[in-house]
């Protein structure tokens, strides 16, 4: 079984690169379970798949510096935007595929952390629409 350790993640977001930044990207995507349940289940449980969601959690280093991940982000604030994700910034390939999608830039913490911290942003936009997976 292979075994792979992040060490150089992917994430663009509105086109943007913003790997420089990034400390952590998770998408997470995930189907409803609908109850269908009849008397002829003879008490078990029986459920179909009905809506898809998904959400990209990110946590970036802070940069309030003209042009730097702040000035990025913060025009963004309740738009749909495009995103990327690898687990590595290789190329995309069978073993490094993209995920891709939109998600909704439904917040952004520009201020974050106590005295002494390292500013650092954590954030998680709601995904819109299709996530994809491809390998090329």
């Amino acid at each position: 079984m292979a075994k792979m350790v992040l060490l150089s993640q992917y994430l663009a977001i509105n086109g943007t690169d913003l790997s420089d930044y990034t400390r952590k990207a998770e998408l997470s995507v995930e189907v409803e379970d609908k109850d269908v349940t009849t008397y002829s289940s003879l008490g078990w449980k029986v459920v179909l798949g009905g809506l898809k969601s998904g959400e990209l959690a990110c946590e970036f280093l802070q940069d309030v510096a003209t042009t730097k991940i702040d000035s990025i982000m913060w025009p963004l604030l309740g738009t749909v935007v495009a995103f990327e994700v690898r687990a590595d910034s290789g190329a995309v390939g069978v073993s490094n595929p993209k995920y891709t999608g939109s998600v909704l830039i439904k917040g952004w913490n520009p201020i974050e952390g106590g005295i002494g911290d390292q500013a650092s942003v954590g954030v998680s936009f709601p995904t819109s629409g299709a996530v994809t997976r491809a390998t090329a």
